[in-house]
This record gives C-alpha cells, structure tokens and sequence, in this order.
C-alpha cells in the first residue's frame, strides 16, 4: 500500500527535524545529561513537528544505546515503539477523549510500570480540547506523577489551557517553518523519491505551505500524481492559484484604473476553476510585498521569493503610493472576510476591483484619505503637475467645417450653423436627437455663472469644472456617471460637448431622463443652460481615461499659481 510523503519521510531522530534547532537542542542535552522532565508542553502552528519531537523524545528517554540523546533505532526497544509492539508509549486524541472518565482512566494507569522501558510516556495531542473537569483531574497527577511516567502535551491553542497545567509544564514553542528551510527539505525528499523540482517551484510550495512541512510535503505528493517534473506552472494549478502572470496583470489593471482589463482576467480565472478566495489571499500577498518593497530598507530578507520575482515586485511597486497598497490591502482583506461569512466569492471580488480602479465609486474613509493625500502632494510640491491624459490643445488652423448642433427644444428642429473655425483641428459637435421633447428643469435662481458663454464664439475650451459636474451627476443619476466616466466635456459658445470613448453615450443622452440629468448638473456647477452636442475629433486615437480628480487637481493647481504642463 502506498505510504504518503509526510508519513514516509517523518523523523525519527532530532537531526532530521527542520526548522526547530532551539528546542532539539534542549531536548537532547536534558536526555543526555539526565535532566528529563515529568512534564512538557509543546505548542505551535499545525504541521511544525510537535507530534513528532514528542515521539522522538519518547523513544530516546527508553532508547538502551542513546547516542547523544538520540534514539539509536536499531535497538529492541527502538523497534517495538516503532512497530507497536511495546505500549509503553500511549497516544491519546484528547479531542475524543477529553471527558473528566477518561482522565481518571489515564490516572489510574500511571500507577501501573513500564512493560520493556525505563518510562512510561503519555503523549496528550490536542490537549486544549479537554473538559474544565478532565483539566482538573489531571492536575494533581501533572504535578506529581510517579517516577516512571513522563507526559507531554501537543496543542495548537496554548491560550486556552488553564495557567495550572502550564505552570506544572516545561513548555516549548515551535515556530513556524522559514519557506527557505522547507525548501531545502521539499528538494531532498523529491530527489530520493526520483523526481524534478525545480528551485522556484519548492520556494512556492513553501510559501503555500505557510510553515507547515506537512502541508508542504502533501503538496508535493499532489503534484507527483501528476507528473516527475515540477515546476511552479504545475505548483499553481495542483494548489488552485492564478499564478504570479496574473498577479501582475491584475496589479496593472488597477495601477492603470482599467476596470475592463480586470474584469476580463478575473472571468478567465472563473473559468479556468480558480478558487476567488484563495485569488483574494494571493492579491493580500502581492501588495505585501509592495508594501515591504516601499517600507522597508532591507526588504529582499522580508520577501520570500526569487531574484528575478523581486526585481519584478520592486519595479511593480513604483506605480503605487503607500496609501494606494495600504487602500488596497484594506479592501481585499474585508472581502475575504465577506467571502469567509458565506457571500459569493466572484462577485466580491469583482466588487473590491471595480473599487480599486474607480477610486470615486469607493467611499470609504481610506479611499478618501487617499486621494486627498494625492492632492496634497501636487499642492505642497509646488512643482509642475504632470498631466497623465491627452487634453488636446486647439491651436488656430483654417477649417472649412461648419458645426452643426441642435436646438433647445422650445425652438426649432434646425440645426445651427457656427461661423467656420479658423484656428482649430477638425473638431464638431454632432446634434443629440432627443426622442421626445421635453421642457427646461424648474431651477432656483441660477448661481454666479463661471463660464460666460458667446453665442456667436467660434472658440472650443475644454471644460475646467469637470469633476464637478460627476459629483452632482454621481447624486442625481449613477447610471449616467458610470457611461460617463473617463470622459471630457468642452464648451463651445452656448453649446457643452461631450468627449467620451464609450460607444453608448450616444444612445444614454438621447434620453430625456439622461439629458435632463446632464443640463441640471451643469446648472448647478455654473449657472448656465447649455445644449448638448457629441465631442469628436477626425483621425484622433481614442482618448484615455481621466481620474475625476484631474479637475480637482488642476482647480488647486491654479489658485496657488502652480504650472500645468
């Protein structure tokens, strides 16, 4: 039958155990120089190797030919404990076992001698699970056992056990195993069992494994039933991750504020089988090891990872503020607590992407705070903000266009030809076709208007109170405000523009409802009633995306006479 890795490979003497130098040490000098305890208490996370430095210390306390305080292995002793044919080594699960009947049963057995050993030893696993009652009944036998009995207690819950039993108990903390060190280990036991493992394939089982070798080693089982050869490609399909590629590719998209881009990945991720929560762990390590990239002065020692991995992460890490990793980090660990509650996992995620790369659609204290942190920035600089978007720059140019636009709908259907532009790219405002007419919104006494508007002026401006108008539009209409965000307006005499790279546009302000939002909002930010026309610019690339705060930015930029380039 066949024998899984982490049963095959278990140690049997303190050298082979990983990781745990500061308690084999102790234990073998204590065995060695006969200074054995009644009592010990050995705590850590799960897969650290307590169960198996109790069974080792078991066997070297009755070993005959002890060498060094190790077990020699070869001795009659040595061999009956490993094939249980001697009992003087009990196990007992005290989470089936953790009734006050059952602790006095153990109590009465101590009274009785070790049948081929020196001592009788009692390995208490889990013993955090027992009753107050069983707790009790130990408490005088923990204290003061017979001469020939040892007990040792494994848990991975110190923190519930009574101050009474660890006060009686030479206790030992396992730490967790360092992804190096277990490295190491994955590699020797894929070379004895003949297969390939490649260096960044036992660094990420390692790093899965987060400190437990067994779960490591059973990680390497998995991916042995899968093929001899094993890379990190195998590594992440064998474990359900979406791979560092993906990592990167998701990092960008919000770097970059490409809510569709993350979209697309996260969908092929779903179809692929990923798990959304374990993708969600992953994003947590990821801007991690941001944050350690940006933080830290030595941060290669506090990543786990391989050269070429942590020159990628430091590159990776300069598109992001401090505060933008800190945002993010916040929003994907709320998820997963949402995820853990029991809420869909892929809606989520989609959900703290979409936040992530639409800053205005995240209200939450820390998104703010981050964006004002940007805008303070630019402020206290006083040095040139670097525009990020396109904003074209018309210039005078001979045109032979006319710009036809439509009228309100309390004039006539015709469409109004402006006097040709002389000193502008083609630029024209195509006419919205409203399906219905409909009246001017009701409004109070308009406020002190910011832009003048000249009916009979040939020139095109872009529209400097932009984010402005979103916030309004954000309250009246959200529908509107998604189509139009990463969009631009322009004015020209008593006609407003709308640059948009969204094909629906078109079709949104056709509806009255739409543009009824869009001429109340621009009421309210300038006190002007507008008509609307469709922004476009003949050969132009499509434009990119702006933040909504560039028009915050620039708004502060000049009040305090800071250049925009």
């Amino acid at each position: 039958m066949y024998q899984v890795l982490y049963r095959k490979y278990r140690p049997k003497v303190f050298a082979d155990v990983y990781g745990q130098d500061h308690i084999t040490s102790t234990l073998k000098n204590e065995i060695k120089n006969g200074r054995v305890s009644h009592a010990y208490l050995f705590t850590g996370s799960r897969g650290t190797g307590k169960t198996t430095c109790a069974k080792i210390l078991a066997k070297a306390v009755n070993c005959e030919n002890n060498l060094d305080g190790e077990p020699c292995n070869e001795c009659e002793v040595c061999k009956g404990l490993d094939n249980g044919s001697i009992y003087d080594v009990v196990e007992i699960d005290a989470a089936s076992n953790n009734g006050v009947d059952n602790i006095r049963e153990l109590r009465d057995e101590t009274n009785y001698a070790p049948s081929r050993g020196k001592y009788r030893v009692y390995i208490i696993d889990e013993v955090h699970m027992l009753s107050t009652g069983a707790f009790n009944a130990l408490l005088k036998t923990l204290e003061e056992p017979p001469a020939h009995v040892i007990f040792i207690l494994a848990t991975t819950e110190v923190h519930k056990l009574p101050a009474t039993i660890l006060s009686r108990c030479q206790r030992f903390d396992f730490k967790r195993i360092q992804p190096e060190t277990m490295a190491v280990r994955l590699k020797e036991v894929a070379e004895k069992e003949g297969l390939t493992l490649d260096d960044d394939a036992a660094v990420l089982i390692a790093r899965i494994a987060d400190g437990a070798l067994r779960d490591g080693l059973s990680i390497l089982d998995q991916c042995a039933g899968r093929s001899k050869e094993i890379d990190s490609k195998l590594v992440s399909e064998v474990a359900g991750l979406a791979g560092k590629e993906a990592m990167y590719k998701l990092s960008d998209c919000i770097a970059n504020k490409d809510c569709n881009g993350a979209m697309s990945i996260i969908s092929e991720l779903y179809q692929n089988s990923f798990d959304m929560e374990r993708l969600c762990v992953e994003m947590i390590n990821h801007f991690r090891n941001f944050l350690v990239a940006k933080t830290v002065r030595k941060s290669r020692e506090l990543i786990i990872c391989t050269d070429d991995e942590y020159n990628m992460i430091i590159e990776a890490s300069k598109s992001f503020t401090v505060e933008e990793i800190i945002n993010a980090l916040d929003l994907f660990q709320n998820t997963l607590v949402t995820i853990k509650g029991g809420a869909t996992a892929r809606i989520e995620v989609e959900m703290a992407f979409v936040k992530l790369c639409e800053p205005k659609l995240d209200e939450s204290i820390t998104s703010i705070l981050e964006r004002i942190s940007l805008l303070e920035r630019s402020v206290s600089s006083g040095v040139a903000v670097v525009n990020t978007v396109n904003t074209p720059t018309v210039q005078p140019k001979a045109a032979e266009d006319s710009v036809p636009v439509k009228q309100e709908a309390t004039q006539s259907n015709e469409a109004v030809e402006e006097t040709k532009p002389q000193t502008e790219p083609i630029v024209q405002g195509t006419p919205i076709q409203e399906r219905a007419p409909e009246p001017e919104p009701t409004v109070q006494p308009a406020p002190q208007p910011s832009i003048k508007p000249t009916a009979d002026s040939n020139e095109t401006v872009e529209f400097d109170r932009w984010g402005e108008f979103m916030d309004v539009l954000h309250q009246t209409n959200i529908p509107l405000f998604g189509v139009l965000s990463g969009s631009k307006g322009y004015v020209r005499g008593q006609f407003f523009l709308i640059d948009s790279p969204n094909p629906t546009v078109r079709d949104f302000i056709k509806m009255p409802m739409h543009s009824k939002s869009i001429k109340k909002a621009l009421y309210d930010v300038t006190g002007i009633q507008y008509k609307l026309g469709l922004f476009k610019r003949a050969g132009d690339a499509p434009t990119q995306k702006r933040d909504p705060l560039e028009d915050l930015i620039n708004q502060v930029s000049g009040s305090f006479n800071i250049e925009i380039k």
